[in-house]
């Protein structure tokens, strides 16, 4: 094929990358569930006119991040417990499938040798008391334990989840009074992972997700 057929790459544009800043700050709780979002304080904070931001936000509305209510704003989307329900549900599924995977295919060592240094790098976030980190190694332990599975769809199916997981994983901080048992939870998980018999080894990954639901209804109700 001629060099000539190729098409150049694209600059991102700036709707683009304001989309990506708001959606980032969403994933990581700078922006709150249900928290409204002002425009006139926007655009100064990224030194562009109303249109491309109002863009911006309306690509994130028809992602599910933001919602637009009449004559009021636009908020950043608050998952109901049936959604937060959905969610683990979905993540039950695709990380059991690729727990199956792992343990068929001989790799718990190494997968748990993998999730060992998240586990450690949450250890030292809890240490410091930062929340934030906390759930970003979270999110970290259980995309690798999919990705252990070396499954290009388990993995693409699991990244369709990440910014509604993100988002429980920053209210599921909350349900903790201390951040250091988070962390042993997912200690456990591991070791049940390298060294539980398989249906062990399944029953105690759904166990963890089940805990998650708990807390966020409870916390709810």
């Amino acid at each position: 094929m001629p060099v000539s057929d190729l098409t150049p790459p694209q600059r991102r544009s700036t709707v683009e990358l304001i989309a990506d800043e708001l959606r980032g700050a969403v994933m990581s709780g700078r922006l709150e569930p249900g928290e409204q979002l002002g425009e006139a304080e926007l655009a100064a904070h990224f030194e562009v006119s109303r249109g491309p931001l109002r863009e911006a936000m309306q690509r994130l509305v028809s992602e599910g991040i933001l919602h637009a209510i009449t004559n009021r704003g636009v908020f950043v989307s608050e998952l109901t417990l049936d959604d937060v329900r959905d969610v683990y549900r979905t993540r039950s599924v695709i990380e059991r499938g690729a727990l199956e995977i792992v343990i068929a295919e001989g790799r718990r060592e190494e997968t748990a040798a993998e999730l060992a240094q998240v586990v450690e790098r949450m250890h030292t976030a809890a240490a410091k008391g930062d929340g934030p980190a906390v759930s970003d190694a979270d999110q970290h332990f259980h995309e690798a334990l999919v990705e252990a599975s070396r499954s290009p769809r388990l993995t693409r199916a699991m990244r369709t989840l990440i910014v509604e997981t993100r988002m429980c994983l920053g209210e599921l901080r909350t349900t903790y009074t201390d951040l250091a048992t988070q962390v042993e939870d997912h200690d456990a998980l591991r070791l049940a992972i390298l060294e539980a018999t398989p249906a062990r080894a399944k029953a105690a990954l759904q166990a963890h997700l089940d805990d998650a639901v708990e807390r966020l209804v409870a916390k709810r109700t």
